[in-house]
């Protein structure tokens, strides 16, 4: 299995509202909330570092859950967002990572 690099989209309106994130798409206008799983991973997706690592040293570290069910998890949201376009993902960190680290 390849490693998945993540980065947040330059094409997003994103906010902290009440504690919680919220992710608008400038594609579709899909709008989320983010719960407190998916915040660290979307605060996390800076494009250099592999989501096999935000898993184990960010969601398993923060969150009492097992690193099978994070994984699943993760996968599913980021696969939910990347459709929407919120979410870039790649087999390869990406080149210019420092504009998507900028939320």
């Amino acid at each position: 299995m390849s490693e998945k690099y993540i980065s947040r989209s330059t094409a997003i309106a994103a906010r902290v509202l009440g504690g919680e994130m919220m992710v608008m798409s400038a594609v579709d206008s899909t709008f989320f909330t983010l719960n407190e799983v998916a915040t660290v991973i979307w605060q996390a997706a800076d494009g250099r570092t592999p989501l096999s690592i935000i898993i184990s040293d960010r969601v398993c570290t923060v969150f009492d859950v097992e690193a099978e069910v994070a994984t699943r998890d993760a996968e599913r949201f980021v696969e939910e967002l990347s459709h929407h376009g919120i979410l870039l993902v790649s087999d390869r960190p990406f080149e210019n990572a420092t504009a998507a680290a900028l939320v």
